[in-house]
């Protein structure tokens, strides 16, 4: 086995962690809508995820584990993400606002910081803003 098969496994599986992540997030609720499916497919192109993981982490998406990334700008690609899976779902209720604590904790965001920050990356999802607006105002929020 080469190096690069190395790294592409472990970048593929990464991406299915974080995938699940989501997952877990879309079915707090016990099912999967038909919005959440359709941005579910897209991120699973985006991210390279095959057809076998995706069924795998659909069946049980809290077998994976959140890998969180090492720079600031991948967690808060992160966080987006997750977020915007809630915001899909249409309710931020107290059991998907725990979820998205705990996965923020888990990407690495501190214990302390990490129900401000949730609450302030709803709100910014709210307003609709797209990705780099999302990571300056979190990173400004953060000064």
């Amino acid at each position: 086995m080469s190096i690069s098969d190395l790294y592409s496994s472990g970048f593929r599986e990464r991406n299915r962690d974080h995938f699940a992540s989501i997952v877990r997030v879309a079915m707090t609720d016990g099912t999967i809508n038909e919005e959440e499916r359709a941005f579910l497919d897209r991120l699973a192109s985006n991210l390279d995820i095959s057809e076998e993981d995706f069924n795998a982490v659909l069946e049980n998406p809290t077998a994976y584990q959140i890998n969180p990334p090492v720079l600031y700008d991948a967690r808060l690609e992160r966080l987006y993400d997750i977020g915007r899976m809630v915001y899909v779902d249409h309710i931020a209720d107290d059991d998907e606002m725990r979820i998205m604590i705990r996965l923020a904790i888990g990407l690495g965001f501190t214990a302390a910081n990490a129900e401000f920050i949730v609450k302030k990356a709803m709100y910014l999802l709210n307003l609709g803003v797209d990705l780099e607006t999302f990571k300056e105002e979190i990173k400004h929020m953060n000064r």
